[in-house]
């Protein structure tokens, strides 16, 4: 039998020494690419001392199987850990730890500033946590608050749809309450969604870069991800239109049509008509992610244009705040909300009452609308900030974007230009994270919502514009 206690696994019956440990790094809780996550992991853990110098570490194949990711991540890994002198491999022998000093490796690789979560910022005139106070003292006052303590309805109630429906109808003007299902988070109803019109060993239509979050829930369930060509103006229909010819056993397809994540690219109208076209035209069913729209003016959902055949997803935690973890989902008939409520009650129950109910007082009295106009000029501006330090760099961005996405010079890879920010302070995201096919390209996103302050952003700007400009100066003096 074998007993996980924290990052040491003992074997029962074998003797317990050094020799006998095997490491399992705590990675769930942290960002970015799994194989610097894992190596993050790897330098936290002998500076906290929980790994000593001369430790064996689990093989590859052993750590790539206890994590349930690919062999050749772990390899990665490996490898960056012995570039940084955290590791050294010896033929024959393993994998052992090289650093011993505490906070060894945790200087090299802690970022200092994270910008690889993409978050709204928080501005002051959001004031979410005089707003939170103010809507839990007002639910006490009301003899509601101990309610929300026990069991609520899957979905959300009559009433709580109601709100949602009314609120959402700048998105889809005609919306019934029927159709409107709440889901905590947009994730969770991803995960139910594909439950219900996927199976494990079929396939989803999905842009070639994508939310890394139906990436996870298309591999737990076993689904394969076809990723089609985009532009700037994000996915082609033409491409759609070969792919679709292909493949005609297809029936599902993932967009995320409005600032997309990561590309930052949003969709123009005649191109969403031509999609909407062509989703209809092939029987397919549209899961349109729309946690953007709500920051900026003038989008029609894909949704509003084949609602027969189209599930539209809009989420507040990129327009409010993501810990609430509130999504309203739009389905086309009454019929498909029942069944989307059934299996999020299978999957998680219920959205947490105390969120709901605070989401749901806030929809009503407009408040919600005021941090979303807060939160949009914040990130206006950090846009703005960006465009100032990065005056003569390349890069792809909305003006109401929470992030930024750069493709990178010829002499960086990713992986590479990633680790050299990470050593200088600064956390992003390479496009592997996004990548539907076998060959990310050469970029990163770097999310300008993530900073703590305007000031904080300045400062990891500075250090993505001078690494590079050194690579830059580097490549002219070779």
């Amino acid at each position: 039998m074998t007993i996980k206690l924290g990052y040491i696994v003992w074997i029962d019956n074998a003797p317990c020494d050094h020799a006998c440990m095997d490491w399992m790094p705590t990675i769930t809780d942290r960002t970015g690419p799994l194989y610097l996550r894992i190596v993050a992991a790897l330098a936290d853990d002998i500076a906290a001392g929980r790994l000593h110098r001369g430790q064996t570490l689990p093989t590859h194949r052993t750590l790539a199987a206890a994590l349930g990711i690919d062999l050749t991540t772990v390899t990665r890994a490996y490898s960056e850990a012995q570039r940084q002198g955290l590791t050294e491999a010896r033929v024959g022998r393993g994998t052992f730890v090289k650093a011993g000093s505490a906070g060894s490796g945790r200087a090299a690789l802690a970022p200092g500033i994270d910008l690889s979560m993409n978050i709204p910022p928080q501005p002051a005139d959001a004031d979410l946590s005089a707003r939170l106070a103010k809507a839990f003292g007002e639910l006490r006052t009301d003899g509601r608050l101990e309610s929300y303590l026990n069991y609520q309805q899957p979905g959300g109630t009559r009433s709580e749809r109601a709100a949602a429906a009314e609120w959402l109808r700048r998105l889809v003007p005609d919306v019934a309450p029927e159709r409107v299902v709440i889901a905590p988070g947009t994730q969770s109803a991803l995960f139910a969604l594909l439950l219900i019109h996927a199976s494990p060993g079929s396939t989803v239509f999905t842009e070639s870069l994508t939310y890394p979050g139906l990436k996870a829930a298309a591999a737990a369930i076993g689904v394969k991800l076809i990723g089609i060509e985009m532009d700037a103006e994000g996915i082609l229909p033409d491409a759609l239109e070969r792919a679709c010819r292909k493949h005609p056993k297809v029936r599902l397809i993932y967009l995320m049509p409005t600032m997309h994540n990561p590309t930052t690219a949003t969709i123009p109208q005649r191109r969403r008509e031509e999609l909407a076209s062509t989703i209809e035209r092939h029987g397919l069913t549209l899961i349109e992610d729309d946690p953007y729209a709500l920051l900026t003016t003038g989008i029609t959902p894909i949704a509003t244009l084949i609602p027969t055949c189209s599930i539209l997803a809009a989420s507040l935690s990129k327009s409010v705040t993501p810990g609430l973890r509130i999504s309203f989902v739009v389905t086309p008939t009454e019929s498909a909300a029942r069944q989307l409520t059934k299996t999020l009650r299978a999957t998680l129950q219920m959205s947490v009452p105390l969120s709901l109910a605070v989401v749901t007082r806030w929809l009503r009295e407009g408040t919600a609308d005021t941090i979303i106009k807060a939160v949009a000029a914040e990130a206006a501006a950090r846009q703005s900030i960006a465009a100032t330090e990065l005056a003569g760099t390349e890069y792809a961005a909305h003006p109401h974007g929470h992030h930024i996405w750069m493709k990178l010079p010829e002499q960086w890879s990713s992986v590479e230009f990633a680790a050299h920010l990470q050593k200088r302070g600064l956390g992003v995201v390479t496009a592997d994270a996004f990548s539907t096919g076998e060959r990310a390209p050469e970029s990163i996103r770097i999310a300008l919502g993530a900073a703590p302050n305007r000031q904080t952003l300045i400062k990891a700007l500075e250090i993505l514009r001078h690494s590079l400009t050194m690579s830059e100066a580097s490549e002219q003096v070779v």
